[in-house]
């Protein structure tokens, strides 16, 4: 199955067309390569809670996304607002996946232990925050990768005991 996959980049510069986004080609290429997932949708917001509350609902009630990925506004700075829109969006959170992403990280970066990142189900749509440096999304990832497929089964009714 070919999982409708959105990418939400949260970041000023990169909105404004200052910085490059190398962590949404990161996630990209871990999406097509190791879920067999389809990228739907991808954008680019700056760190503005309403604006990231808006795109999270364009994507998953609009485009249907099975999988939202975001990057960046996951850290400690006054303007890192993601984890807080995303909580204003998501009806349940999913703490073990965002659990085992900082403990994942943590063994190769102890700084990972900042990271505020959540994980959380809208609809039929699982949201996971993602760091914002490429390293970041590929340590994250890696850590629940093997456990997303089942999770969107069961997010979109399709998991079958």
């Amino acid at each position: 199955m070919k999982w409708k996959t959105a990418i939400l980049t949260a970041s000023d510069k990169g909105s404004r067309g200052e910085r490059e986004d190398t962590s949404a080609q990161v996630i990209r290429e871990l999406v097509e390569e190791e879920l067999n997932g389809e990228i739907i949708e991808y954008r680019i917001v700056p760190d503005e809670e309403d604006e990231i509350i808006a795109a999270l609902i364009e994507m998953t009630d609009y485009f249907q996304a099975n999988l939202v990925l975001t990057t960046g506004g996951t850290e400690l700075a006054v303007r890192d607002v993601t984890p807080e829109a995303t909580r204003r969006v998501i009806e349940r959170e999913v703490p073990g996946m965002a659990e085992a992403m900082r403990a994942g990280a943590m063994k190769k970066n102890p700084a990972a232990m900042l990271f505020r990142g959540v994980v959380g189900i809208r609809g039929r749509t699982l949201i996971v925050n993602l760091p914002g440096t490429p390293k970041g999304v590929h340590e994250n990832l890696a850590a629940i990768m093997d456990q997303i497929p089942e999770a969107l089964l069961m997010v979109t009714g399709q998991f079958r005991l």
